[in-house]
Formats: structure tokens, sequence, C-alpha cells
């Protein structure tokens, strides 16, 4: 059987490989802090991470989730950052593929990266989920990490432009329209 503290170690180097591997070159697992405990991963400024693997991850209920997100906004004051996400290992999805994994940021969080308005306290803090690689991609947008390559114009999503075939075309980058 393997030890909790053997899971948590498997997943957490999963997830900094990808962060390595994706805007994040300092990423590495963080030495245990006892009460102080500031989140999974050190070495992405301004960002806390927390990461849940194994069984518990994989059939975690939304108690769960809620229950592991409020310990992650008592990571993020100790670690004095301004973003926390919570990363869960999927069932079915290996650690070489963790960018496929579950990661959770509370609303507030990921409405503020994308607008840059922050709502008022109390509001919007439901935990909003999302693929690892989606929420790396917002943070790198956002500033966090490295930054990314200039973003291709992208079309607007216009739901009257229907081809012969009845089908909506929308220009996103890196793909091509398969018809």
């Amino acid at each position: 059987m393997t030890r909790p503290r053997d899971i948590g170690t498997k997943a957490e180097t999963a997830v900094v490989r990808y962060l390595v591997a994706n805007g994040y070159p300092h990423a590495e697992r963080r030495s245990l802090r006892g009460a102080l405990d500031a989140g999974d991963i050190t070495g992405t400024p301004a960002v806390c991470w927390e990461v849940k693997g194994g069984e518990a991850a994989k059939a975690a209920s939304d108690l769960t989730i809620l229950t592991w997100m409020a310990e992650l906004t008592t990571e993020v004051v100790n670690a004095k950052a301004a973003v926390g996400v919570l990363v869960v290992q999927r069932r079915g999805v290996g650690p070489s593929n963790a960018g496929r994994w579950w990661a959770y940021m509370h609303a507030f969080q990921l409405g503020a990266l994308v607008t840059e308005v922050v709502p008022p306290p109390g509001r919007a803090v439901f935990p909003v989920r999302m693929l690892l690689a989606d929420a790396v991609t917002l943070l790198r947008a956002a500033g966090y990490g490295q930054p990314t390559e200039p973003r291709p114009a992208v079309a607007p999503y216009l739901p009257t432009a229907a081809t012969p075939e009845g089908t909506t075309d929308i220009a996103l980058p890196g793909l091509e329209a398969v018809r």
C-alpha cells in the first residue's frame, strides 16, 4: 500500500514537471512548513499551488473540494500570494498528463485574471473548475510565469455565421476548420 506522503509526492512532482515545461521554469516542490503551510509548490511568484492526488482526489466530492479550497485560502495568505490554485488528479489521467488534471480557482480570482476587476469582498467565492493547462494559460496571459507568445487574433464568435452544413465557423488559435 502506498503511503499518503508518497501519493502526495508523486502528484506534486507531476504538477511541477508540467509547470516547468509550461512557463514556470523555477517551479519545485516546497518542503513542509508545519502550521504555516504555504502550498505544495514554490518558485512560481505570487501563485500558491495546492495539489491533491491518489484515490482521495480522484473520488473527491463537492464538499471535499470546498474543504480543500478553504485550506488553499489559508495557504495563499501564508504564502503572501496573489492567486491560489487547487490541482486535483483525475481518474484515468496519469501523471504524464497532469495538464489534464482539474484546477480550481475561486470565481473572483478567475474574474480578476480575465477582466482585471476584483469583485467586492464576499462575492464570487465559489470554486470554478478547469484543466490545469487552461489555468496555466490564463495565469501566463495575466502576467504570471514567463510571458506568453503573442496571441493570434481570434475572430469573434458569431452564431449567425453558419456554414452551408449548418455548423458555425469559429477561428481558434492553432486549430484548422474541420469539415
